[in-house]
């Protein structure tokens, strides 16, 4: 069970773990979703303050080979990214795609952690249209994403 708080910094959700997410995290996310000035989004969890943060964030220039370079290959993270797509009618479409990255080589401990905190971040973040986990890149390759996307 979740709860909603405001502490001066950190956004008004803490997941069942009792990590926060930063007011930084939603800010980041509105300004991705509205103002179209992120193309994508890069969260990890800071153990020590026991906050979700953001870690890095993609220009509107930078695209999904851009994301996925910055998953690091042994640890844990989150991802927001926006796909942009015409459909089979000829019409812009934009979704929201949340991604749980849980690579095979990243600790245990890591993956519970991330597993467990996933639901605080993904409601804190509102407008996501599809949520995908991978634990390699196949898992989440464009052909995933534009197959999901239709």
């Amino acid at each position: 069970m979740a709860m909603a708080f405001k502490i001066s910094g950190v956004a008004g959700v803490l997941a069942t773990t009792g990590m926060w997410v930063t007011d930084e995290c939603k800010t980041s996310f509105m300004e991705m979703k509205w103002k179209k000035v992120h193309r994508f989004i890069v969260f990890k969890i800071d153990e020590a303050s026991r906050l979700v943060t953001v870690d890095k964030v993609g220009g509107p220039g930078e695209g999904y080979d851009e994301l996925t370079a910055s998953l690091p290959s042994d640890d844990c993270r989150y991802a927001v990214f926006d796909f942009d797509f015409v459909t089979t009618d000829n019409c812009k479409k934009s979704k929201i795609f949340f991604i749980a990255w849980s690579p095979s080589a990243s600790r245990i401990r890591e993956k519970m952690l991330y597993a467990t905190s996933k639901e605080g971040l993904r409601r804190a973040l509102e407008g996501i249209h599809y949520d995908m986990q991978a634990t390699d890149l196949t898992e989440m390759g464009m052909d995933v994403i534009k197959d999901r996307a239709k």
